[in-house]
């Protein structure tokens, strides 16, 4: 029988929460909370290796994708999900709920592994990554994705849609968080600094945006295209609270986003690597956009074994 969006069948059927995943979720949420703070980013590791397993199987089995760029923010989303946010993926519109949008909604495996290894729709469902009719699209789809806040995909619109949401909570006087993750490339779109720019205005202390600095867009150096230093000086004459980060430390992050808001909105520049745990992928612009041959890729799942 063909698959129509009538017949929600294999890639087709809607997503539906994972209760035994949001169960073993919920406990690593638990283990990490109550580990000594030195061992907490050995939790969040595994959790890491385990998500950039599933993005290299989510995109080789796709035969496209973004492998680069979802590996280089893997770190951060495992902490913000395993650690951070206020959510609940058996609820995933729990009122109450922090707010996370991804604005380089292109790394949408990266977003969907996560997703999935939180509970909000089984594991599973990646094999049918960018598939027809699947709702698992290239880019994150908040009609069809539980867990995704809002449609992604075109670059310098997840910020000034974080500001909405931060302005959305002030106004209903809640206490939920914004947090939004950009490429450091998108920050050459204007909408973003003008976003910034309304957010310090208006002391949205609620908002945390986190760039993932990996120094490579498609094609080129984000300094070859339009250089963005000096990056920490602009978001803080911007008059944002502004910190600078190893992206890939866990321990470093869970510092930064864990801490209470003050009352300005927060700038987290996470400096991280293109194609993160992946020797022949690490700071290779080619992998920007680019599936892995069936020999690279089992010399990849290799590495993230050892």
């Amino acid at each position: 029988m063909q698959i129509t969006s009538e017949s929600p069948s294999g890639a087709a059927a809607p997503l539906s929460v994972d209760a035994a995943a949001v169960a073993r979720w919920r406990e690593r949420r638990q283990a990490v909370s109550a580990a000594p703070a030195a061992h907490k980013p050995m939790l969040l590791q595994a959790s890491s290796t385990h998500v950039r397993r599933q993005v290299l199987q989510t995109i080789q089995g796709a035969g496209l994708g973004h492998v680069g760029g979802d590996l280089s923010v893997t770190d951060v989303l495992v902490t913000l999900f395993d650690a951070v946010l206020s959510i609940d993926p058996a609820q995933p519109q729990w009122p109450d709920r922090d707010r996370f949008i991804l604005s380089k909604g292109h790394c949408a495996a990266a977003l969907y592994s996560v997703l999935a290894h939180s509970g909000f729709f089984p594991e599973a469902r990646l094999q049918h990554f960018a598939a027809a009719l699947s709702p698992l699209n290239g880019h994150p789809n908040r009609r069809k994705v539980p867990g995704v806040e809002t449609n992604t995909g075109p670059l310098g619109h997840g910020l000034p849609v974080a500001v909405g949401c931060a302005t959305g909570a002030r106004l209903a006087g809640k206490a939920w968080r914004t947090y939004v993750v950009l490429g450091d490339g998108e920050l050459q779109e204007g909408s973003n600094w003008e976003a910034a720019m309304y957010a310090a205005q208006r002391g949205l202390g609620g908002l945390t945006a986190i760039v993932d600095r990996n120094r490579l867009q498609q094609g080129a150096t984000t300094a070859d295209t339009n250089d963005l230093e000096p990056l920490a000086d602009k978001w803080t004459s911007f008059g944002w609270e502004t910190h600078v980060v190893d992206g890939h430390s866990h321990a470093a992050l869970l510092e930064v986003l864990q801490a209470a808001p003050g009352s300005r909105p927060r700038a987290v520049i996470a400096n991280t690597v293109k194609g993160k745990g992946i020797s022949f992928m690490e700071n290779g612009v080619e992998w920007h956009h680019k599936v892995p041959s069936a020999e690279q890729h089992e010399a990849a799942l290799k590495e993230l074994a050892a």
